[in-house]
């Protein structure tokens, strides 16, 4: 099925891009310097995935960097369009009829690539008021929030017909996904007295990185769980 190629394809750079833009955007910060018009932006001796010395966007938000970020972010809010509409043709075909949670998957799917591409955009503008931070912030949140549900949705209804995906994908990797999006429910729960409270910086920043791997290893996972076109069988 076509489709099946299509998402397994884009599943893969959906985790490649964003994954070598922000370390790219690590790497250039940190060991770079002389690239950076401005000193201030640079950073030193910093393993973030580790000690959490700086965010995401701090890496990403100043030039050169965000010429690697703006666009790598764009181009995978395009792909996950394009991944969750691909996703709900897939559900059709194999389970012969649309499901009652594809609708969801489509909404909170399509709507967490549109928080990507927005908060995008605007990183790095700088505008001095408090409400255009907290928007930049709840963009943010609104992306990983719609992005973790769209995940949960879509392994429920792969296991609601799991039965009839066995053709097509291998097992092994679906229960991975399961396991995945479960300990990322888990830790946003524990997470949120840490990060609604001030403070509690470093960790914060850490849980940050770490925290977006995981999120976009769903679709590395994704990569691996759907059989080559030419093993399917049945």
């Amino acid at each position: 099925m076509d489709k099946i190629k299509t998402v397994k394809s884009m599943s893969v750079w959906i985790f490649i891009i964003p994954f070598f833009a922000i370390n790219a955007c690590l790497v250039l910060v940190t060991q770079f310097h002389s690239l950076f018009p401005n000193q201030v932006d640079i950073i030193h001796n910093t393993i973030p995935y580790i000690d959490g010395k700086t965010s995401i966007s701090r890496t990403a938000r100043v030039f050169p960097t965000y010429l690697i970020f703006k666009p790598a972010m764009l181009l995978t809010s395009f792909l996950l369009v394009k991944y969750w509409l691909a996703n709900k043709k897939i559900i059709t075909f194999v389970n012969n009829q649309d499901h009652k949670y594809s609708k969801y998957i489509i909404f909170f799917g399509v709507s967490s690539a549109i928080f990507l591409a927005i908060h995008s955009i605007f990183l790095g503008i700088k505008f001095d008021y408090a409400i255009y931070k907290l928007f930049r912030r709840v963009v943010l949140l609104c992306f990983i929030i719609f992005e973790l549900i769209a995940q949960t949705y879509l392994v429920i209804i792969f296991y609601s017909f799991k039965e009839k995906l066995l053709n097509y994908i291998n097992p092994i990797f679906l229960k991975c996904k399961l396991i995945l999006v479960s300990l990322l429910i888990i830790t946003a729960l524990i997470s949120i007295p840490v990060i609604s409270m001030p403070g509690n910086t470093f960790l914060k920043h850490a849980l940050e990185w770490d925290y977006f791997v995981a999120i976009i290893s769903f679709y590395l996972l994704t990569y691996f769980m759907w059989k080559n076109p030419h093993t399917h069988t049945g």
